[in-house]
């Protein structure tokens, strides 16, 4: 079986493809190594799966649809994770239209080729940030139609197109809503390495509300890419799944989990919390569990172990 992956050689979609070709899958990791980061640390994302025989890298914007067309004619694969995007709420305030040419547009572009390709399944990623502020836990049926940022309300608009596509064409779809991920590779924009990134030189991190009051799900990259790999293979013709820890934890005590790991001590800088982001993100993993199997088995302090270990490797190598 041939696997093609968007966005594969960032943070979830490296990891995807080392589980697949773990699994004796074929993998055909498509990225276009934009700067919204530094190209090489995705390029070390996929130095080990580069030397894998059954893995094959295509350099790529899955907004060109006549590069995608000649990749899926040139490998024909048979499932696709969509993962490709760009990614959080704050910077989306101030790129929308990019935003929505990523997200929604060449979001349309896969789920068309999945349609002419005939695959066996798609997964769509999509993010809590979807369900805006809607009162916790969140679950799939609440309606998901109030985003308080362009990256919700253009990842909003692809589940949509992704059930309309299942709907008049039949493609077997899954989508996936993605509560606060973290783990090795894990992007410089993301909480654990700004953190991090600033107390190890003894700078302030920014704290909204102190830290006080607002809590987030935190998932283990590879609790996600178990979820991932059952929503691939499931039967089930179109489901929206949760994926998340239902674990919340407020934000302060995360700080000093983060503390404890590292030994650096957290300069606090507070701030109020930005309207692109909801006070609380908390999953409610019940479809997940029954449909999927997904149970999340990584604790926060062994996650974060994990996140630490990779850090000092990249950084201190």
């Amino acid at each position: 079986m041939t696997y093609f992956v968007t966005g594969g050689a960032g943070f979830i979609g490296s990891h995807l493809v080392d589980a697949l070709l773990a699994r004796g899958a074929d993998v055909v990791a498509y990225d276009n190594f934009n700067d919204y980061y530094d190209p090489a640390r995705k390029r070390r994302n996929i130095a080990a799966a580069l030397t894998h025989p059954r893995f094959t890298l295509v350099e790529g914007d899955i907004r060109d649809r006549s590069a995608l067309d000649a990749a899926f004619a040139r490998y024909q694969p048979q499932y696709i994770a969509h993962l490709g995007a760009m990614a959080g709420p704050r910077y989306s305030v101030a790129h929308p239209f990019l935003y929505e040419e990523v997200n929604v547009r060449a979001t349309m572009h896969i789920l068309d080729l999945a349609r002419l390709h005939a695959v066996k399944g798609i997964i769509v990623a999509s993010t809590s940030s979807v369900y805006g502020a809607l009162p916790t836990p969140w679950d799939e049926s609440q309606s998901a139609d109030q985003p308080l940022s362009p990256y919700a309300a253009t990842k909003r608009a692809a589940e949509l197109l992704a059930y309309t596509y299942h709907y008049q064409y039949g493609v077997p779809t899954r989508v996936l809503r993605f509560f606060t991920v973290y783990g090795p590779r894990g992007r410089p924009d993301m909480t654990p390495s700004l953190f991090v990134d600033n107390m190890r030189v003894g700078k302030p991190i920014t704290l909204f509300n102190g830290g006080v009051g607002v809590y987030r799900d935190w998932t283990y990259v590879a609790d996600i890419i178990a979820g991932i790999v059952a929503a691939l293979h499931t039967d089930v013709p179109f489901g929206t799944y949760n994926l998340g820890n239902s674990s919340p934890i407020e934000l302060i005590a995360f700080v000093r989990l983060l503390e404890q790991i590292t030994g650096y001590t957290a300069i606090i800088d507070t701030k109020p919390l930005p309207a692109a982001d909801p006070p609380r993100t908390y999953a409610n993993i019940s479809r997940a569990q029954a449909q999927l199997g997904f149970h999340p088995q990584t604790p926060l302090e062994v996650g974060l172990a994990a996140f630490w270990k990779w850090y000092r490797n990249e950084y201190d190598s």
